[in-house]
């Protein structure tokens, strides 16, 4: 008789394209949506958080094929019922898309405008590479039913804000603002798009913004030779072109290089570009408002700068386009010395929430990559991976477990982390490598001797081990990393230890 197969163990292992987050990570990216959000809120922000899975129809993804349906996004098909097929769901790609559906299904609930900020996991089924995980978080704020290009320059001077509150300094950062309207009257000028056929402006106008949109990857000359013919990469890989003729093309790139010095030479050159387009014309005019809403409410070409390289690679922007970019300088995992990039971007998009009303509904909103920007403050040394662990009040008598935890509820009450050992606590080093391998800056120790003459031991960890490394003996002697103090000072003496220690 065969025996009977057992049963495969399944690996440990995280999914492609995923990843697990520990200790710091998950506190410090805490933190930074603490402080964003507190930026929202100023600004008269309220939070919203919708559903992370949404019908495909409602995401504007469309089906390919019943094979691979949604290619781009997680999505699966409900059970069918008796008399119709069942609806295909999907994990949400983004925030902008749900408020969108948020919107048109409340809005005779909500005030318009509509002023919400969102924060969590997006989900993309795209392919993994380095430092590119298929879920990350957002962090959105958003304004619908606000036609006005002054609810665009908010969106700039809070990106600004939200930017220098996290720890990213003045002059280590910039918010690049273009208009999608510029854009779509260099082209109109230059007899590139004909806009009295809507659907071939639409779908020509994106080979077009795809390949701009590659400019810092690819520089002047990769992006030149998409717009004509195509190009062929390192790999051999060929990409179609857009198909322009060279005086087209030269138009195209002469709107990439139009920034100037100051923002008003810019606009100017912007305006030579445009002449005779209408919709060109207006998006000038906008740029230009902004540019002065940002000098009033002190917002400089420091901080907000008008650049016409910018369009973003979405199809659904319509006017007025934003980006932050750290300027500050970072080695790749090559060893190569680069910038470190877009951090947030956004942009106005008026036709998104049309897809449910029939009704164009005017709305801007803007992005933050939040694990980007950690990325950014540990490069910059400003965040390390680093965190102080809980006091540990150790365990020398197992019978004397309640005075041990009340202790530790004294600490607490007290605003200290604190927590007791719960292992095994018959071997006295083993409580002080997994307090050393938890962080804890500080150990209480106290056996039968000690309750009996009311005294406790506190051991300051940190500095032990940092008397261990380098200390003289004269530094020993001044300064011990243990002390002895009646029971009533705990919470005092360790609160006074933590403060020495910072």
């Amino acid at each position: 008789m065969a025996k009977p197969k057992k049963t495969p163990r399944p690996k440990a292992e995280t999914p492609k394209g995923f990843r697990d987050y520990f200790g710091a990570e998950v506190t410090q990216r805490a933190e930074m949506l603490r402080k964003i959000a507190g930026v929202y809120h100023r600004y008269g922000f309220d939070a919203l958080e919708s559903s992370g899975v949404e019908t495909v129809e409602a995401l504007g993804k469309f089906l390919p094929d019943v094979d691979r349906p949604n290619e781009g996004v997680f999505a699966w098909q409900e059970d069918a019922d008796a008399d119709k097929p069942g609806d295909w769901l999907a994990l949400r790609y983004d925030l902008t898309a749900p408020l969108a559906r948020v919107y048109a299904q409340h809005r005779n609930d909500l005030p318009t405008p509509y002023r919400r900020y969102a924060m969590g996991p997006v989900w993309r089924n795209e392919k993994p590479g380095p430092g590119r995980f298929r879920q990350f978080y957002q962090c959105d704020a958003d304004t619908v039913g606000a036609p006005s290009v002054a609810a665009d320059a908010e969106i700039c001077a809070m990106l600004a804000d939200c930017l220098e509150e996290v720890g990213i300094e003045r002059g280590d950062y910039i918010v690049r603002v273009n208009n999608r309207k510029v854009l779509n009257g260099v082209m109109e000028v230059a007899g590139v798009l004909d806009p009295s056929d809507p659907d071939k402006f639409a779908s020509e106008r994106g080979i077009v913004l795809r390949a701009i949109d590659k400019l810092d990857r690819l520089g002047l000359d990769g992006v030149r030779a998409l717009l004509g013919s195509g190009r062929k990469d390192d790999s051999g890989d060929f990409t179609d072109g857009a198909g322009l003729t060279d005086t087209q093309a030269d138009v195209v790139m002469g709107f990439m290089q139009a920034k100037r010095d100051t923002g008003a030479e810019t606009v100017a050159r912007l305006r030579d570009l445009v002449e005779g387009s209408a919709v060109g014309l207006q998006g000038v005019e906008e740029l230009e408002t902004i540019a002065d809403l940002m000098a009033a409410g002190g917002y400089g070409p420091d901080r907000v700068e008008i650049d016409p390289s910018v369009v973003r690679g979405l199809g659904y922007y319509t006017g007025p386009v934003f980006e932050a970019e750290l300027t500050f300088e970072i080695k790749d995992d090559k060893g190569r010395v680069r910038n470190f990039g877009s951090v947030a971007g956004g942009g106005r998009y008026d036709d998104l929430v049309k897809r449910f009303t029939g009704q164009e509904v005017p709305a801007t909103g803007v992005s933050i990559g939040v694990d980007r920007l950690l990325a950014a403050l540990h490069a910059k040394g400003r965040l390390t991976s680093d965190t102080v662990g809980p006091v540990v009040v150790t365990v020398m008598d197992k019978a004397r477990m309640a005075d041990y935890q009340a202790m530790v509820a004294e600490l607490r009450q007290a605003g200290i982390r604190a927590e007791v050992y719960l292992g095994n606590p018959k071997n006295f080093g083993n409580q002080l490598k997994y307090a050393d391998r938890r962080g804890s800056p500080v150990a209480v120790i106290a056996g039968g001797d000690e309750f009996d003459s009311g005294m406790i031991q506190i051991k300051d960890l940190i500095l032990g081990a940092k008397i261990a490394e380098n200390a003289t003996l004269e530094e020993w002697k001044d300064r011990p990393s243990q002390y002895e103090v009646p029971r009533a000072d705990l919470v005092a003496k360790v609160r006074e230890i933590l403060e020495l220690d910072r």
